[in-house]
């Protein structure tokens, strides 16, 4: 008998570690194909997302579009299938550091050291940005959720 109750607990421990996302996997996904497309789409002066991320860019664009392309596209396909606690809480603070560096992006597009303003962000910089707070949300959502351990 102690050998099942060993069992058992066993196995309520490891699905504590698991968290289901439910249709908020939908939504994760939407997101990071919106990442994959903003990458095609204008960033600043334009220049698209993927010249941002391989060539020569601002070095603000060019740090949130490796955050954008890691935190916002592979870690969440990595937490995704694996299902972990821990991953979640780790693309949660992924999006936080992507979504604060994505707007201070749009706004050092927008500003220069003259008094004229800048050539302002594209609309795949926006898009990416959307997506990543839309990531944020749902990811800081997802890893709260969890129940508390019995």
């Amino acid at each position: 008998m102690a050998g099942l109750r060993e069992e058992i607990d066993s196995v309520g421990r490891s699905a504590a570690k698991r968290i289901d996302p439910g249709a908020g996997a939908l939504t994760i996904a939407v997101a990071a194909l919106a990442i994959l497309v903003s990458l095609i789409l204008p960033w600043a002066d334009g220049a698209t997302g993927l010249t941002v991320l391989f060539g020569d860019a601002d070095s603000l664009p060019k740090i949130f579009s490796y955050v954008a392309v890691v935190g916002g596209v592979l870690l969440p396909a990595l937490t995704l299938a694996l299902r972990r606690w821990v991953l979640a809480w780790i693309c949660a603070l992924a999006s936080f550091v992507g979504a604060f560096t994505g707007v201070v992006s749009i706004w050092t597009t927008q500003t220069t050291t003259g008094h004229h303003p800048g050539p302002g962000p594209g609309f795949g910089l926006v898009l990416a940005v959307v997506a990543v707070v839309v990531l944020l949300v749902k990811w800081l959502k997802l890893a709260a959720s969890r129940p508390p351990m019995q």
